[in-house]
């Protein structure tokens, strides 16, 4: 059935259905655009979440970069503070061994050799007997003991400081110093040391000593020994080969006596309270007739020398610093031979290893500190203990 009239639209049941649809379709389009937005706002949090987790990561890493940087720079100088400071050193010691070269007339040949080991040997004002001894029988005298540097790269002295008067050290004066000086006249074998003399002292000299002869010798070792202990001078030179290769090396009879603390005794040591409870005893170290060290440790004793610590006993002293330094203590016997027939038990008699062929480098008796008697008994004890005549000068070592 068709209603048509003039000016209105054809209504038809086609164009209804026509509208509903439309109407649908709007809806259906609301509804889906409601849901992806709700979407969209679940999703854009976690997605803000995640910048502020990058944000804080990426701040959290900066600091730690930022860390890193500052301790490396602090670092950095530390180093460039403390390798200043010994570069320092090293220019201050190279002007001191240019200074005692020239005092000492050491040749510029001298000074760029390289020799083996430099021997010091303790003495007194009062000691010219010892020293007698001493050259009538292990030392070299004269052209022998310019052969023994040449040939052998070996440099012995008697080491000395000075005598003091009052208030002022003498250099040139009194009756000791003036016979002192006409020894060195004679025999030319001595190294004076900028030191004034005295038992109390001995640990002043012995730094003095290391500092000094590190200036003036390019050695691999140096070594103190006392003016009433025999040497075997080619013993001792084999005995300290096997040791050439290690830089930080202290050769010598190890031991470790206790602290005495009581003023009366001999030994006394002020400063007992620093090594704990009353009976204790020292921590090791060479027993102060011999011993030797090589050329990193006195370099180190030279550049030092004004911070180490001196203790009553000088052997002590020079045990205490190589504490906390990584060096190697060596202890051998043969540094401490008995003279004394075998008698002391702890040590094996210089003159029986000599007649079995296995000579001993030093030797010494424990009860005297030194050979008793030394001036009298050297001889003696170089007949029966001596290493052969000739052993120094046909040796390869």
């Amino acid at each position: 059935m068709s209603f048509k009239n003039r000016g209105e639209y054809n209504f038809t049941p086609r164009n209804v259905v026509s509208r509903n649809s439309v109407f649908f379709m709007c809806l259906a389009s609301f509804c889906l655009g409601m849901f992806f937005t709700n979407r969209m706002w679940n999703v854009v949090p976690e997605a803000r979440g995640i910048s502020r987790l990058s944000k804080l990561s990426l701040s959290s890493s900066d600091c730690h970069k930022k860390n890193v940087l500052e301790f490396g720079n602090n670092t950095i100088g530390i180093l460039d503070k403390s390798i200043s400071s010994l570069e320092i050193k090293l220019v201050a010691a190279r002007a001191e061994r240019e200074s005692l070269a020239g005092k000492f007339n050491i040749s510029k040949e001298a000074k760029k050799r390289k020799y083996f080991m430099v021997i010091g040997i303790n003495t007194a004002f009062s000691s010219r007997k010892r020293r007698d001894s001493v050259r009538s029988t292990w030392m070299p005298q004269g052209e022998k003991l310019e052969k023994l540097e040449e040939e052998k790269g070996i440099i012995v002295r008697f080491v000395i400081g000075h005598r003091y008067n009052g208030e002022v050290i003498v250099l040139s004066r009194g009756i000791l110093d003036k016979a002192i000086e006409a020894e060195e006249k004679t025999h030319g074998d001595f190294l004076k040391l900028e030191h004034t003399e005295g038992y109390m002292e001995l640990s002043a000299k012995t730094k003095t000593f290391f500092a000094t002869a590190v200036s003036l010798w390019d050695a691999e070792f140096y070594i103190k020994v006392d003016d009433d202990v025999h040497v075997n001078l080619a013993t001792l030179k084999k005995t300290l080969s096997v040791h050439r290769n290690k830089p930080r090396v202290y050769v010598g009879c190890m031991k470790s006596g206790p602290v005495l603390a009581r003023k009366s005794v001999k030994y006394h040591e002020p400063e007992y309270w620093k090594f704990g409870e009353v009976g204790n005893k020292y921590f090791r170290h060479a027993t102060g007739q011999f011993y030797a060290i090589s050329k990193d440790l006195a370099t180190y004793i030279l550049i030092n020398q004004d911070l180490l610590h001196k203790y009553a006993n000088e052997d002590v002293s020079l045990g205490s610093w190589f504490i906390g330094l990584n060096v190697e203590h060596v202890d051998d016997k043969r540094l401490c031979c008995s003279t004394s027939q075998g008698k002391e038990l702890n040590n094996p008699d210089c003159e029986l290893k000599a007649v079995m062929g296995h000579n001993c480098a030093a030797s010494f008796d424990w009860k005297c500190s030194g050979i008793c008697r030394s001036a009298e008994r050297m001889a003696d004890v170089h007949e029966r203990c001596g290493e052969p005549q000739n052993a120094l000068w046909t040796s390869n070592s």
